[in-house]
């Protein structure tokens, strides 16, 4: 039987990563990551490790049977390990929390604790997370954070006692190294084989596989029919511009990319790479141009760039974010392609953080938007503007002939034809 696991917690920065790190390595030979929300950098860390790319699976962006579509589709290996979002039910007022997507897929929950100056609580705790909702999985509990043998054994006998059939699976000692963190996540830079071994069996030392084996049992049933628009493969060519600086990009919609497009050919922007003449539409993915590291790669890249400008003139161009911010004139200082007429600026604060709907020619796209750019020059009335909106709306997206750019990341097998695909390839 497959085995699969949701690994959670009760906030962010209680270790979820770190622990999902360990069992990937532990099971690399035969392991797909994935990662509950629409989280880019967990799945980069999860890929290097596990070396089989990672798939998001987001409650909000996906209804339930795109969801279990999109689960089953890529549980292709014996173990699943599914990295959680926040806390367990953070996000249920979405529908996009580790909660619902281990409920509507039916798999095992396990609860990272921090044990950390408690013992007595941390079992109060658990029984009112076992207790919010009945139709949890919840079914094992790891201790993190904890100081000696002695210190495990008194939190694990107040939750055995207070929590029935809950397993309490092992714990890991505090004081552990972890990993660097920058504004959007943990450094993949510090990544190397060894330290990823090291870290691991620390992690793992004082944790039961067996036991935690022994609830990570599941049962998959296949989805019955395809839950999205049917798209009809056509005979273009796409150039997807994916590098260190536009790397922010799903695992599915690259699949989905090679099942619509009769060949996708992938453009480095800072290896300079021109686009080619064939290409008939160019999309490029988000990541960071803003940054003065990031910029540094990008900015003598005048092969790519001025192929882009060039097939802008005629062709389609998609953009999302970071793609958004290259297609602008400029953001501060650092020049940019200048084919939208754009300017941006980089901020100290985020400007948009979370999900959020964007209303594209009276269709609804859901999405997620993070960053740290906003707009500082509006675009003449030439180009349409789009809103995206979380309370209040304000301007995210716009078109200009051909080219549609905009803040909003979004999963594309969801809206094939509301983003850059025309209507004539949706059956």
């Amino acid at each position: 039987m497959k085995k699969a696991l949701v690994i959670s917690a009760i906030a962010s920065n209680q270790g979820k990563t770190l622990l999902s790190m360990a069992l990937l390595h532990h099971y690399k030979k035969n392991v797909r990551p994935f990662k509950c929300g629409p989280d880019f950098i967990d799945p980069q860390f999860h890929e290097k490790i596990a070396h089989t790319p990672s798939v998001n699976l987001d409650g909000y962006m996906m209804n339930q049977e795109q969801l279990q579509w999109m689960f089953q589709n890529y549980f292709d290996k014996d173990v699943a390990i599914l990295e959680g979002v926040m806390g367990y039910y953070d996000g249920m007022d979405k529908g996009a929390s580790a909660y619902d997507v281990a409920k509507i897929l039916n798999i095992p929950s396990l609860l990272l604790l921090d044990a950390g100056g408690s013992y007595i609580t941390i079992a109060a705790v658990l029984k009112g997370m076992l207790s919010f909702r009945q139709d949890n999985t919840i079914k094992a509990v790891i201790l993190n954070k904890v100081s000696s043998p002695m210190h495990y054994e008194l939190v694990k006998k107040h939750i055995e006692a207070e929590c029935t059939g809950i397993v309490v699976c092992g714990w890991i000692q505090k004081g552990l190294q972890t990993l660097s963190a920058t504004h959007l996540g943990l450094d993949l830079k510090e990544l190397e084989l060894e330290k990823i071994e090291a870290v691991s069996q620390d992690v793992l030392k004082q944790i039961d596989i067996k036991c935690l084996e022994s609830v990570m049992d599941v049962s998959v049933v296949p989805v019955s029919s395809y839950p999205f628009e049917k798209v009809v493969k056509n005979e273009e060519i796409c150039a997807l511009v994916k590098d260190e600086n536009f790397s922010f990009l799903y695992y599915d919609n690259l699949k989905f990319l090679q099942e619509v497009y009769k060949k996708v050919i992938v453009i480095s922007s800072t290896k300079d790479e021109s686009i080619p003449d064939e290409a008939d539409i160019v999309i490029l993915v988000g990541g960071y141009v803003e940054t003065e590291e990031h910029y540094a790669n990008i900015k003598d890249s005048m092969h790519f760039k001025n192929s882009l400008i060039q097939h802008a003139k005629k062709k389609q161009v998609y953009a999302e974010c970071a793609g958004l911010i290259y297609l602008g004139d400029s953001c501060d200082a650092k020049v940019m392609s200048g084919i939208l007429p754009i300017t941006f600026s980089l901020t100290n604060k985020r400007e948009r953080l979370g999900y959020y709907k964007c209303e594209l020619d009276e269709k609804v796209i859901k999405g997620h938007a993070f960053h740290y750019s906003k707009i500082t020059q509006a675009p003449p009335t030439d180009i349409k503007l789009y809103k995206i909106s979380k309370k209040s709306a304000k301007e995210g997206g716009y078109k200009q002939d051909n080219i549609f750019a905009t803040y909003l990341h979004t999963m594309w097998r969801v809206h094939p034809q509301e983003l850059f695909l025309s209507p004539s390839r949706v059956s």
